[in-house]
């Protein structure tokens, strides 16, 4: 019996043995060949690391300090921290400037170039052409002047190829240098200011890049495109034009990226759409000619020439007709192309169109790296159109999960663009989804660290509180309005304390003490500054009735009569007086704390105030309350107590 089972066991195994042979084995056709080395970048395993965790948008950005007193939470302590700790990099490489001296010791092998001092030229140095060079690769454009005019100085022949480098160095930068790439911050904040100058001519006439393309004898065609492609980026539009006119004439055979130049400026030279497009079908033509193949720098260039001509239907079937083409050619589109779609087909004033979502059909689940710079204008464009366009709350989500694929979140812009996508986020979900919903899933998570809403979207989330009575977030906004600095905006204000006092919270202790102690906040706030003559926002009548009603609510007559204290001493300079029923409700309280002195102030004020209704407090007094001779003295210069 034990021999038949150990037989048994055996045969089993052969068989699972034989099994995985037949599963795993290969043919002797297959070879699998393992290669020697893989190339890998030096950030490659960070990169895996990171692609195993997904961001938590509860915590703040690395960036930041991870302290809770140190995490800025408003817009502007955000800037403000980010572009402090940039002012520290700059602040070294000041001191590494006026002090080279000390840096210059080589400890490190391979040298790190990076960690020592810039080499400084002046009127005085001994340079050549390889320096010339030097500072062209690096991208230094003011040195790279300098040295090209000592060069001239000392009558040194400079060869062709580090001319045409300068050249194209001074056409891309227009003679300007750039930021320094270390200094992630300050493009990041200032970008977005760029975007919003209108466009207009800023190319430099007769500087040092005309200079130079005039020294050439016989320029070439790599010359002609360095100097169309600068002006046109820079809107000297009629002289690019005329040098691309001249180029044509002499048989040259410029580079695409000219062509495409000319292209993008097309509603620059031309003013009726039918001319802009006859010049850029001009401009096909040419290249056809030339024997170039166009790339997706030519196809956007001819999107971005279309979304300038209007909203009729011919420019909306062009613009499907090119991206049709051009497919043809093998030249898939990119964000940017779809960017120019959107704006084609949803214009403001346009008919709607649901285009969104046949790209998002064509794009979902897919994850993008940059390949043109208005890449980064999709998602705020998308976000855009979901919200003011359609008011589509399927397509919103689907350009949200689209955002969070992979690393796409890359392309989302600079901090103008980021602000400008959660406010259309926002607002879309606001007005289609719960709004419990909306504050457990969404506000909870991303604000503060991801999104901080701006007064206008802080107000559509009040306006919700209201709609769907959910009072009882109201101590959370009113936390965050403090932290993003709205609570000196008087609508914002105004709203809460509306909110608070028609909230109804007799039955809801904790609720009203809440209430009260934010009405009193706000109070103290107003106040303090205008004690230091920083008055960016001032007491009124009514805000000042509803804090009072507020402090009623809860119970706190010392804090009510303080307030109405200052509503009786500044009747003559506050602005507009409470309502009625906040002055009844403060005399009800007088009666009920026996203080007659307080409530016959009141019933004054609300006579002095025009209220017909005075009579009917001074009626109340004087019927709930036992008043002396001198308390029914004063209330009958008020009110004719014979008509009591």
């Amino acid at each position: 019996m034990n021999i038949s089972r150990v037989l048994s066991k055996q045969h089993h195994q052969l068989r699972r043995i034989k099994l995985w042979t037949y599963l795993f084995s290969t043919s002797a056709e297959e070879k699998i060949e393992l290669p020697r080395r893989i190339p890998r970048g030096p950030t490659d395993i960070l990169r895996a690391l990171e692609s195993t965790i997904q961001r938590d948008p509860t915590a703040a950005h690395y960036k930041y300090h991870d302290d809770p007193f140190l995490i800025p939470k408003s817009n502007a302590t955000k800037r403000t921290y980010a572009m402090a700790r940039e002012a520290g990099k700059k602040a070294a490489h000041w001191v590494r400037s006026e002090n080279p001296e000390l840096f210059n010791h080589k400890e490190c092998d391979p040298p790190i170039e990076a960690f020592f001092p810039k080499v400084v030229f002046d009127e005085n140095s001994e340079v050549t052409e390889d320096d010339l060079k030097r500072v062209i690769e690096k991208n230094q454009v003011s040195d790279a002047i300098l040295i090209n005019k000592l060069l001239a100085k000392q009558g040194a022949e400079i060869s062709a190829d580090t001319k045409q480098g300068l050249l194209e160095l001074l056409c891309y930068n227009n003679g300007d240098d750039t930021l320094n790439e270390e200094f992630i911050e300050e493009r990041w904040f200032r970008q977005s200011s760029r975007i919003r100058e209108r466009q207009r001519k800023i190319w430099k006439d007769g500087h040092v890049a005309e200079e130079i393309f005039i020294s050439i004898d016989n320029p070439t065609a790599e010359a002609y495109s360095a100097i169309i492609q600068g002006m046109a980026k820079y809107f000297q539009v009629d002289r690019a034009n005329h040098l691309f006119e001249e180029a044509q004439q002499k048989g040259l055979v410029l580079n695409i990226d000219t062509y495409n130049s000319l292209i993008r400026v097309a509603n620059f030279l031309k003013e009726g759409y039918e001319l802009r497009w006859t010049y850029v079908i001009n401009i096909l033509q040419a290249i056809n000619s030339a024997g170039i193949k166009p790339n997706l720098g030519t196809l956007n260039a001819v999107l971005h020439t279309l979304s300038t001509m209007g909203t009729s239907q011919n420019v909306k079937d062009l613009t499907l007709k090119t991206l049709r083409q051009f497919k043809d050619l093998g030249i898939e589109p990119c964000l940017g192309s779809w960017y120019y779609v959107l704006i084609t087909y949803c214009k403001e004033r346009g008919p709607k169109s649901n285009i969104l979502s046949y790209i998002l059909d064509e794009i979902e689940g897919k994850t993008f790296e940059i390949r043109d710079l208005t890449d980064t204008s999709f998602f705020v464009t998308a976000m855009d159109v979901s919200r003011n366009h359609l008011n589509d709350l399927n397509l919103g989500k689907r350009v949200h999960s689209l955002l969070l694929k992979g690393n796409n979140y890359n392309l989302i812009g600079d901090s103008f663009k980021e602000s400008v996508y959660y406010r259309h986020y926002f607002a879309l979900l606001l007005k289609n989804i719960p709004l419990e919903e909306f504050m457990q899933e969404v506000y909870y998570k991303l604000v503060p660290n991801i999104y901080v809403p701006e007064p206008s979207i802080m107000e559509e989330v009040l306006n919700q509180v209201e709609i769907n009575g959910a009072v009882e977030y109201i101590p959370k906004l009113w936390s965050d309005m403090i932290i993003f600095e709205h609570s000196n905006r008087e609508n914002l204000v105004n709203r809460v304390l509306n909110l608070m006092v028609n909230a109804h919270t007799a039955d809801e202790t904790d609720l009203a003490e809440k209430f009260g102690t934010i009405a009193w906040d706000i109070y103290t706030s107003i106040n303090d500054n205008e004690e230091r003559k920083y008055n960016q926002l001032s007491f009124t009548g009514d805000m000042l009735g509803n804090i009072m009603t507020l402090a009623l609510q809860n119970n706190d007559f010392e804090k009510a009569s303080t307030v109405m204290e200052k509503l009786d001493k500044g009747h003559t300079t506050i602005v507009g007086v409470p309502k009625f029923e906040a002055l009844s409700l403060f005399v009800d309280h007088c009666i009920k704390n026996k203080a007659p002195s307080k409530a016959i102030r009141c019933i004054q004020y609300a006579s002095d105030s025009g209220f017909p209704d005075a009579v009917v407090l001074g009626a109340k007094l004087n019927e709930q309350l036992t008043l002396d001779k001198n308390h029914l003295e004063s209330l009958s210069k008020i009110v004719d107590l014979r008509v009591l």
